[in-house]
């Protein structure tokens, strides 16, 4: 399961590098034409979905490694049996919380289905806006490798202050 996991992680890594490098080199190229007064008339919409697919993917990228937003402090100074019984309250509202956006944005997909982009008619908005229900989904992936390693954690009888995101990262070396 170890090795699932650092594989899906590395995958997602490489996808956030391509998309940080595609962004900086599509912000180089708008900048440098723009600076000899040639304007590129799709170099601001491409930046902002290059942005929001480098938001979504990274958010991924963050869930797998366990380093999204939360409060390991405070559930790490509850004793074993609560902590176990909170981790698993905030396992399921999280993957309910994605399974339910990756519907809508799975609904939204379809109401935008003959919409382009303004200035790069040829793309579908569609196509932009897959990233909501693709992340959600692998979100929900990432939470369900890593939740292994998340219940070990909560049932440990451990000092208080370790948090699971530092057991995750010890089991994983």
């Amino acid at each position: 399961m170890q090795a699932l996991r650092k594989g899906y992680e590395k995958v997602l890594e490489w996808v956030v590098i391509f998309l940080m490098t595609a962004m900086a080199v599509e912000v180089t190229i708008g900048i440098v034409f723009r600076s000899i007064g040639q304007s590129l008339v799709w170099y601001d919409e491409l930046a902002s979905v290059l942005l929001a697919w480098l938001t979504f993917y990274g958010s991924a990228y963050a869930a797998a490694r366990r380093g999204h937003i939360s409060c390991p402090e405070l559930v790490a100074m509850m004793p074993p049996g609560p902590r176990l019984a909170v981790t698993i309250a905030v396992e399921i509202l999280v993957i309910g919380f994605f399974a339910l956006l990756g519907y809508v944005g799975w609904q939204v997909l379809e109401v935008l289905a003959t919409d382009t982009l303004v200035s790069l008619p040829w793309i579908p908005i569609s196509w932009v806006q897959s990233v909501i229900p693709i992340s959600a989904a692998l979100i929900i992936i990432a939470e369900l490798l890593t939740l292994p390693d998340a219940l070990a954690w909560a049932r440990a009888d451990r000092a208080h202050g370790s948090t699971a995101e530092g057991a995750a990262k010890e089991s994983s070396q």
